[in-house]
């Protein structure tokens, strides 16, 4: 039986049995990992507070075989990021991007990928501990997720010829997975979605900068919403659905609006 240690952090937590617990872990050597914490909700020496959503534990797991069930051994809380649990939007925000990650983030998965997913996740939920969050700070974290799972957006050239655009506008190809210059993108309007070179470098300087700093950049009305269609267009391509977290993000965040709105 193969014994994995380390780093590890909760992306779902369920009760299972009597005293059991069936928990979703994110580790950087393995990637998405199923395992199940036996009389968890009884032992307090085994598992002491330990596996609540999105906290960073230190773990011992043992499985028979590869992506099977894994047995939690042991789990010792390293942080357990609390000012995400005592405000609404920084809680929608944070489980809106664990979700993601817990379904999309692969099983053992090649060591680099895993280890640049984990520590997106450990930076956005360290980041979102300081930083209250808007849509803007949404959008940045949320296509730094998906650069996180390969799967980022091509912002720079035509995803068809390579060219950088030449215009002030270009056209954005959910499927092609990037821009279209306008060359190409006269070849056929459907499923192009027109953005402002504006929008663009935006979104391109949050994939540059560190995640702690992305709340000094940015957007104006106008490239948040082309902003904003952009990534809705391109969460629904890869991944299909809503989310269940999602409609409770979008609430708490029109709440925060509507509060500084307010005179």
């Amino acid at each position: 039986m193969a014994v994995i240690e380390g780093e590890a952090i909760v992306l779902r937590a369920v009760d299972y049995g009597e005293s059991d617990l069936i928990a979703h872990l994110l580790l950087p050597d393995v990637g998405r990992i199923t395992v199940i914490a036996k009389h968890a909700r009884k032992s307090q020496k085994r598992f002491p507070g330990s596996l609540d959503l999105f906290n960073h534990l230190q773990v011992q797991v043992s499985r028979k075989r590869p992506s099977g069930l894994g047995f939690l051994e042991r789990a010792t809380l390293i942080g357990a990021f609390l000012p995400l649990r005592r405000d609404a939007a920084r809680y929608a925000l944070a489980s809106y991007l664990i979700e993601l990650m817990g379904r999309m983030a692969p099983e053992d998965g090649l060591r680099t990928d895993t280890r640049r997913l984990f520590g997106f996740a450990l930076s956005a939920l360290s980041a979102l501990a300081v930083e209250y969050p808007d849509q803007r700070m949404r959008l940045f974290l949320e296509l730094r997720a998906f650069e996180a799972l390969g799967l980022c957006p091509e912002l720079k050239r035509c995803v068809r010829c390579g060219a950088e655009p030449d215009a002030a506008w270009v056209g954005f190809h959910v499927a092609d997975g990037g821009i279209i210059c306008g060359a190409h993108g006269a070849e056929g309007r459907a499923g192009i979605l027109p953005v402002h070179l504006g929008t663009l470098r935006a979104l391109d300087k949050s994939l540059e900068s560190k995640i702690d700093q992305l709340g000094r950049l940015r957007l104006s009305g106008e490239a948040l919403d082309e902003a904003q269609e952009i990534l809705f267009r391109f969460h629904r391509f890869h991944l299909g659905f809503e989310l269940k977290s999602e409609r409770f993000l979008e609430e708490c965040l029109a709440a925060g609006r509507l509060t500084a709105a307010a005179p």
